[in-house]
């Protein structure tokens, strides 16, 4: 962790403008996409940018991070104004950002990744000579212990590809403590971390703030924002429409001014007897990953399953799926046997699973709305001859939309060009497409706001009332209080407890998840 003598002198003095924008404008094809926002960032002190997918809030975060210009407007940097940055620009002015999608080198080591920014920063962003390895070593080893990660010689030499996703996140995050940064950016930093690991990113908030660091949180947890406490600034449309200590304003007030429109923080299931038995699981289990999980999902059910990061419950998702097979145990759906070794198992046996990562393991960015779709049921739009019949394709993908809210005025749009609310609909529209018995989502809203969130969730509600059975992995623990019927709780590879949605607190789901040994009850 850096030491206060490391920052600027009176610079870095909390209340002093560390960074204004001025007037700034950014366009693209014909969207306005930000509207002369004007905001200061002053040193040491914490802020929450919030609003809607769409609202401007990533494009905000490039032109202060030097990976786009605006049109119009001015950047200033302790004094210095800058029409707009380079990427170096931006890290040698102290600036570091830790991306939605992390920007980590997968092939490279924990430490290549920890430690390359600050030397790419002390060298004006040429690396023409070797790597200072010793150098890269210490500022991994410095970086990551301030985040609680490990500072072995193993962990520092595994390639960051081998981790899995919520220990990448902290890596990042690492990354920009590394640089010794003077503002750090953080968008949508705990999706993939547990609460135990977001109690721990708090602490390390705070820690940078204490020394002098401002801090932009970008998140649309606002149990986490309050806890970390600070200002708020709310964009809509491309606009800042509210700024203020967070602590004066209700969550009420802050998802009226993110929507435009008032969001009733209430349960949105009914909860009724489950219908028939649909999915039935006996002592599954995989290898150091899980054992012994048995439970059943009647039609018409949302079941809920959470846990920590180490519980097992991410690895019983992907054996629901197929994806990463369970060794031992059996599944029946509809009172027969079914084997799920590959994905391709699961599809037909009318199993769809939304997975946690929706850019890395869900979607094909750099393809069209259409087909994201339809990659599911090809096959079944074929015609004789093999080619696929695109009059069909358009007319699926289309009623995918519609029936799902996917904003978008054309699906032959890449879908990478929809905010992550929408992306979040079309991957799981692609799994409506196989006409599923069991809908599997982990981790369904994800990096969403609270305005998708909503509609994601009165999906999610329809479909099971039309009799889908939906399993839902998630470790928000309001997420699951909102919908499910009921919830699982996992814990050291176990399913220990089972609450019904409806008659349970959030503090006695939690006391579970970190209670000492295996007390087990049916499932």
């Amino acid at each position: 962790m850096m030491s206060p003598s490391n920052q600027a002198s009176d610079s870095a003095a909390v209340g002093t403008p560390f960074l204004e924008l001025r007037g700034v404008h950014k366009r693209f094809a014909g969207v306005h996409a930000l509207r002369g926002v004007s905001l200061t960032i002053e040193a040491g002190k914490i802020y929450h940018l919030m609003g809607e997918n769409g609202c401007g809030k990533s494009t905000l975060i490039k032109i202060i991070a030097g990976a786009q210009p605006p049109d119009e407007g001015e950047i200033i940097i302790q004094g210095k104004s800058y029409g707009s940055l380079t990427s170096i620009e931006s890290l040698s002015a102290g600036i570091e950002t830790v991306y939605q999608d992390l920007s980590l080198l997968p092939n490279l080591s924990v430490a290549e990744n920890v430690g390359l920014s600050e030397q790419l920063v002390r060298h004006q962003g040429r690396l023409a000579h070797a790597l200072d390895r010793k150098r890269l070593r210490e500022t991994a080893q410095r970086a990551l212990a301030a985040v609680n990660l490990p500072t072995t010689a193993a962990f520092l030499g595994t390639p960051v590809e081998d981790l899995p996703i919520a220990t990448r996140q902290l890596i990042a995050i690492a990354r920009a403590i590394a640089v010794q940064a003077r503002m750090v950016i953080m968008d949508e930093p705990t999706t993939s971390l547990t609460r135990r690991e977001v109690d721990n990113l708090i602490k390390v908030v705070e820690d940078l703030r204490q020394q002098g660091v401002a801090v932009l949180f970008v998140s649309h947890k606002l149990d986490e924002c309050y806890a970390i406490g600070g200002e708020v600034i709310v964009f809509r449309d491309g606009q800042k429409v509210r700024q203020g200590p967070i602590n004066s304003f209700t969550k009420k007030e802050i998802a009226q001014w993110m929507t435009g429109k008032p969001i009733e923080d209430t349960r949105y299931r009914h909860v009724t007897a489950a219908g028939e038995p649909l999915l039935t699981v006996r002592a599954l289990g995989l290898r150091s990953a899980f054992d012994d999980a048995s439970f059943v999902l009647g039609r018409g059910e949302i079941l809920g399953i959470t846990g920590l990061l180490d519980s097992g419950r991410n690895e019983l998702a992907k054996a629901l799926a197929g994806v990463e097979p369970a060794d031992r145990g059996g599944i029946e759906l509809e009172g027969q046997s079914v084997s799920l070794r590959r994905p391709v198992d699961a599809i037909q046996a009318g199993i769809g699973y939304v997975p946690e990562d929706r850019l890395d393991e869900g979607l094909f960015l750099d393809k069209p709305i259409r087909d994201n779709i339809v990659v599911a049921v090809l096959d079944r739009l074929r015609g004789a001859l093999g080619w696929l019949n695109k009059s069909e394709s358009d007319q699926l993908a289309n009623k995918i939309i519609a029936d799902l809210q996917v904003a978008t005025p054309d699906i032959d749009r890449p879908v990478k060009s929809l905010s992550g609310g929408n992306q979040q609909r079309v991957l799981i529209g692609r799994w409506l497409t196989i006409q599923p018995k069991v809908l599997i989502l982990h981790g369904p809203t994800v990096g969403v706001d609270v305005g998708s969130k909503d509609t994601i969730y009165r999906i999610i509600q329809r479909l099971a009332d039309e009799g889908l059975g939906v399993i839902i992995i998630s470790d928000d623990l309001p997420e699951l209080l909102q919908n499910c019927d009921r919830i699982l709780v996992m814990r050291k590879g176990n399913i220990t407890r089972s609450f019904r949605a409806d008659n349970v607190q959030e503090g006695d789901i939690y006391k579970e998840m970190l209670a000492e040994g295996i007390s087990k009850e049916a499932a």
